[in-house]
């Protein structure tokens, strides 16, 4: 392998590798990032605020605070030098009332201690920046042994200077050598942003709702539920998304109407039709053969009405709250009645809110599938908070594993399997899916404890 070769397979794995290192950060970051739509836009509000208050408190702190700190400190302590001055230079009286009245018109307290009264330097506060600013302020303009207390005691502020005959101990106002206004510069920026941030909350909250009642509207429509006094409100994308979503709706539901008016008509025809049949074949008076044809005039009557049924869907029936319990009892009476061994259970909150008789039909359709090749039938249904789960196991001999979407699909009629019924049409299974897919739900097909197969209908509360 040459070197261009090696150096190319050397960035190529680097590449890999930080690829790899981007894709593992995106996803972690993704992890703590939430998922709503509220969240986020607070988020986008204050992490911005709070990033700019951090760099300008930052900025403050640093530039305006800490400035404005050691010039006052650079005040206190010119001020001390010139009372060092004034008692070294010019004679004093005997109890020094005039240097100590002219400290007072600096707002100093001063007074002389004997040479012995100078305490040890102590350890230096590591956060305390008036310390550091009198301490490097002493050091530059007095340039004689010292002393400091900053914290003793909160409103003043105490320093020994070391003379030639007497220790000078200043007493000065804590305020003259601190910048004291930090702490309302910070508090008025907290409040502000804090009233700042639960309007924009209040106003966020307002916008999102109108994106919420839209999401609601969609949901239920796919449930096959109508909402109640709902309109476009909101921003102005808000309103528009709405009005599509109104007329893609509107544009459903009237195609939905003209198939049925559509397959009302049909069907009144063919029935006016099979009716003569009917009645000509009664005329006629009993055969072996008329038999066979009203056989098949009854056979294309049950046919009809599978066609129409899986056609019209469940259109034109308002969900409403329905007992469970007391369907998944029918549906047990009605397959007993049929001779076939049943047994049903509930769990949870029976109450839920559907299309009672096609949801009612689809449960049926799946029980009849079901009665057709097994004697025992279990149906249990379960709900929690999200979901009404209903199973209907038997035991019988089941549909193959590969087989088991291909039974949904309309018309289809497998040999030997459990759809195969010498006068049905294939729609049963379709049927049962159409309408518990109009519910917003599913069916899914597995194999059954009891050795059978397990039909599993799931749909949202």
């Amino acid at each position: 392998m040459s070197t261009l070769d090696t150096g190319l397979t050397l960035i190529r794995t680097a590449a890999e590798r930080v690829s790899a290192a981007n894709g593992w950060v995106g996803n972690a970051f993704k992890g703590w990032m939430p998922t709503g739509l509220y969240a986020r836009a607070l988020l986008i509000m204050i992490v911005p605020m709070v990033i700019l208050q951090t760099v300008v408190a930052g900025v403050f702190m640093e530039r305006h605070y800490n400035t404005v700190t050691r010039r006052l400190s650079a005040a206190v302590v010119q001020d001390v030098a010139a009372l060092i001055d004034i008692y070294t230079i010019y004679p004093q009286d005997k109890d020094r009332a005039q240097l100590r009245r002219i400290a007072q018109r600096v707002q100093f307290t001063v007074d002389f201690l004997p040479v012995g009264d100078m305490p040890p330097p102590g350890p230096k506060p590591f956060f305390n920046l008036l310390d550091q600013a009198l301490s490097a302020q002493i050091g530059r303009q007095i340039r004689r042994p010292f002393w400091i207390d900053t914290v003793g005691n909160s409103n003043l502020v105490e320093i020994r200077i070391l003379l030639d005959d007497a220790v000078m101990r200043v007493f000065a106002q804590r305020s003259a050598a601190y910048a004291s206004n930090s702490e309302i510069f910070l508090f008025w920026m907290v409040g502000t942003s804090s009233i700042l941030l639960i309007v924009s909350v209040l106003f966020l909250r307002n916008q999102i709702k109108p994106i919420l009642r839209l999401a609601d509207a969609a949901e239920s429509f796919g449930k096959g539920r109508e909402v109640p006094n709902f309109r476009p409100r909101g921003a102005r994308e808000v309103r528009r998304a709405a009005h599509a979503f109104l007329e893609m709706k509107a544009r459903v539901e009237r195609s939905i109407e003209q198939r049925t008016a559509m397959l009302s008509g049909v069907s009144h025809d063919l029935r006016t039709i099979l009716t003569r049949f009917k009645l000509e074949l009664a005329l006629i008076g009993d055969s072996p053969e008329l038999d066979a044809m009203r056989k098949d005039v009854d056979e294309m009557s049950g046919m009809l009405e599978d066609y129409l049924a899986f056609a019209r869907g469940d259109s034109g029936e308002n969900a409403q709250p329905t007992d469970m319990t007391l369907a998944l009892e029918e549906l047990r009476s009605d397959a007993e009645r049929n001779g076939h061994q049943t047994t049903t259970a509930f769990r949870g909150l029976p109450v839920v809110t559907v299309k009672p008789a096609s949801f009612k039909r689809c449960l049926a359709n799946l029980v009849s599938n079901a009665a057709r090749h097994a004697e025992t039938i279990s149906i249990t249904g379960q709900r929690d908070h999200r979901y009404l789960t209903v199973m209907v196991d038997d035991d019988g001999p089941g549909i193959p594993a590969n087989m088991r979407e291909e039974v949904f699909k309309p018309f289809l009629r497998l040999d030997g399997a459990r759809n195969q019924d010498e006068g049905g049409t294939g729609l049963g299974l379709a049927i049962a899916r159409d309408i518990a897919r109009s519910h917003g739900g599913d069916i899914t097909l597995s194999d059954s404890p009891m050795g059978g197969l397990r039909a599993t209908v799931r749909v949202p509360v």
